[in-house]
């Protein structure tokens, strides 16, 4: 018997974070690669930018004020979302937007992803504000998986910055975080002499998952690390494992990226094995 149409036979992730033309960032590597896991994407743009803040030269254009209209055609059409992601927020005001968003789209079984964009190396990106900053702690509540780097865990828990955290300061942390609503955590990027490490509290038990790093700072390797996250939570693999197939899957990118001899601003070049993605990812019955 032939199933009656709906916008909800397939699972669908919503994400929320800028949309950048050129340099491999935020919605543009994160659609091509939650597609591949087998997942429909549906972005809502925060900002939308011609290439990202990492050139001299760059178009913006703030989406804040249609944000609400946008959601709102979505909430008309009863879209129900398995998965929902934040990244980039341009504004306290988006603040209040998300929390709209979360509080009318998370259902009982939906699985958000906060990664609470801020800064790096100890500092604030320089779009934000000591106000933005400030708020985005609101955003934890809806969380079942943190992601933040090791400033923006330091920003979330008013811990001062410094690169050498033991894991058992890293796991103080990660309870601290715990508080505010996530359900996992994973503190992304920490520098271990030649490795970067990312440490994984889920379950109460907590693990340091290193890989030898390549290369120097591209942009968008933290967006596909976060992609790959958010698409196997939603497919309900183990954290741990998922943290792993990221790790594994930027650094042969990389490789691949140096051997074009594209330039870092450029991203890296994983359209050549995002298809592995989706032979890694469980097949789901529709």
């Amino acid at each position: 018997m032939q199933q009656t149409a709906s916008h909800n036979r397939q699972k669908k992730l919503a994400v929320i974070n800028d949309f950048c033309g050129f340099g491999r960032c935020s919605i543009a590597v994160a659609l091509p690669i939650i597609s591949a896991m087998h997942i429909q994407c549906c972005p809502l743009p925060t900002a939308i930018f011609s290439d990202h803040t990492g050139f001299e030269s760059f178009f913006c254009e703030d989406f804040t004020e249609h944000m609400p209209a946008y959601a709102g055609e979505w909430e008309k059409l009863g879209l129900h979302f398995d998965g929902i992601a934040t990244g980039f927020l341009g504004s306290a005001r988006q603040i209040d937007i998300v929390k709209d968003f979360l509080a009318r789209f998370k259902g009982e079984h939906t699985k958000v992803l906060v990664d609470p964009v801020m800064g790096d190396y100890g500092k604030l990106y320089p779009t934000y504000t000591p106000e933005l900053a400030g708020r985005m702690h609101e955003l934890l509540r809806f969380a079942d998986l943190l992601t933040p780097n090791l400033t923006e865990a330091c920003i979330l828990t008013n811990t001062p910055y410094r690169e050498d955290f033991t894991e058992q300061e890293l796991t103080v942390l990660c309870e601290s975080l715990l508080k505010a609503g996530p359900q996992e955590i994973v503190i992304s990027g920490i520098h271990l002499g030649d490795d970067l490490g990312n440490f994984v509290y889920s379950q109460g038990e907590t693990a340091m998952l290193c890989a030898h790093r390549v290369g120097g700072y591209r942009s968008g390797t933290g967006d596909v690390f976060g992609a790959i996250l958010a698409a196997d939570l939603v497919n309900g693999e183990p954290l741990e494992a998922s943290v792993r197939k990221a790790a594994d899957f930027i650094t042969k990118t990389i490789l691949y990226t140096q051997k074009l001899g594209v330039p870092d601003t450029d991203g890296i070049c994983f359209e050549e094995y995002v298809w592995e993605l989706g032979q890694t990812t469980k097949e789901v019955a529709l």
